[in-house]
């Protein structure tokens, strides 16, 4: 995985005549009605994942429940998509659906059945727009799309932004297979915390982990960990894991 950069004018326009930019399919936003909010970092954690957004890094988001990860790595992608300066041309956010064994009881096809899971992301893309069909508009425009680890195996992910959330419910076997599916001009995002796994299996539980220890051992990831004070969702959320956590109890 090569590290990515934005673009000057002169370099944008150099590698569209040697053939090596396609920005045919890149997502155009000209609605006055559809703007992004303009968010900044609330803790010290997420200041760090907003500067090594910016030093081009892929990251690995990890830890406690309701600090933001997944919420300020869509916004990051978004922003920096809509801004037109990078060579990405489109958002991929994978997650797994089979850890919960439920995915063949919800009704309807594969497509929806998967629309549960897409929840969490049109809450967000909801906030960042400030309207409730954000997350559909994206998709139509070809900027957004959900993806399962299920049918990510022969794939190739190019000229993009990856989202792996809920990397708490991936096998190894999941992560090894999302993260050698990254192609050229894609920056990574890993989302996650291994103490909220939906697994059961210790042998599964602990893929997480032995996947992070691999992460830490490659120099254009950024690895930040994020604590009880970097909790931001809410006051309650913030004490109610906080005791969990003194007391030693896991969900």
């Amino acid at each position: 995985m090569s590290t990515t950069k934005r673009l000057t004018k002169r370099e944008k326009r150099i590698l569209k005549q040697n053939g090596e930019l396609d920005e045919s399919n890149k997502p155009t936003f000209t609605s006055p009605n559809f703007k992004l909010a303009n968010i900044q970092p609330i803790t010290e954690n997420q200041r760090k994942t907003f500067e090594a957004f910016e030093q081009q890094k892929h990251l690995m988001l990890h830890g406690m429940a309701g600090t933001g990860k997944t919420f300020v790595s869509l916004y990051l992608a978004l922003k920096q998509l809509m801004d037109g300066a990078s060579v990405q041309n489109k958002i991929y956010i994978v997650r797994s659906v089979v850890p919960t064994r439920d995915m063949g009881f919800l009704p309807g096809n594969q497509k929806e059945k998967m629309k549960v899971y897409e929840a969490p992301y049109m809450a967000i893309c909801s906030e960042l727009y400030k309207r409730g069909d954000a997350y559909e508009v994206l998709k139509q425009r070809g900027a957004i799309e959900f993806m399962s680890t299920s049918f990510i195996r022969g794939t190739t992910l190019n000229d993009c932004y990856v989202i792996v959330d809920e990397i708490n419910n991936m096998t190894f076997h999941e992560l090894d297979s999302v993260i050698t599916r990254i192609g050229k001009n894609c920056r990574v995002m890993f989302c996650g915390d291994f103490r909220q796994s939906d697994l059961t299996r210790d042998q599964e539980r602990n893929g997480l982990q032995d996947f992070i220890k691999i992460i830490n051992k490659l120099s254009d990831f950024e690895h930040i960990d994020f604590q009880e004070k970097d909790i931001v969702r809410s006051k309650l959320v913030k004490e109610y894991i906080i005791a969990r956590e003194k007391l030693g109890l896991q969900a």
